[in-house]
């Protein structure tokens, strides 16, 4: 199955605006164009979404089983904090890359653990809207497989 569901999570709506020493002037359109562009040479088809509720990821993950080959995540706070998320990550077994824009493990310690790591296939972080590019790449690569 080639279509790839991509979740943006809390707050990442207002990238660009907000702590731009640490996210940059990217924006979550910029991301998303640059997914698109990737998905259409790749011959991809993404479905993309941006919430900042948790119980609508749970749900919106919930749904996916036999919808999507991959799951591209960044889960912004509730990585470290959403056992529920992880928990969905797990329940629907489709391949799943977490990403995010900074490098977690340099900044605040509470960051550094995250939840969703342990039931997915791998992490990018640190890279910017790189971190995003490379985990499509690697969630494309696993559809192939």
């Amino acid at each position: 199955m080639r279509k790839i569901l991509v979740i943006h999570g809390p707050n990442l709506n207002l990238l660009g605006k907000r702590e731009v020493d640490i996210y940059g002037r990217v924006t979550i359109d910029d991301i998303n164009a640059e997914l698109k562009k990737i998905a259409k040479t790749k011959k991809v088809a993404l479905e993309i979404v941006q919430t900042d509720h948790e119980g609508e990821i749970v749900e919106i993950i919930g749904k996916a089983k036999g919808k999507f080959g991959a799951i591209l995540i960044n889960p912004a706070a509730y990585t470290h904090t959403s056992v529920a998320i992880r928990d969905a990550v797990s329940a629907v077994e489709i391949p799943t890359v977490e990403v995010h824009l900074s490098n977690i493990y340099a900044r605040e310690e509470f960051r550094h653990t995250s939840l969703i790591a342990p039931v997915a296939k791998g992490q990018v972080s640190g890279f910017g809207i790189l971190s995003y590019c490379l985990g499509l790449e690697a969630a494309i690569s696993l559809i192939e497989k």
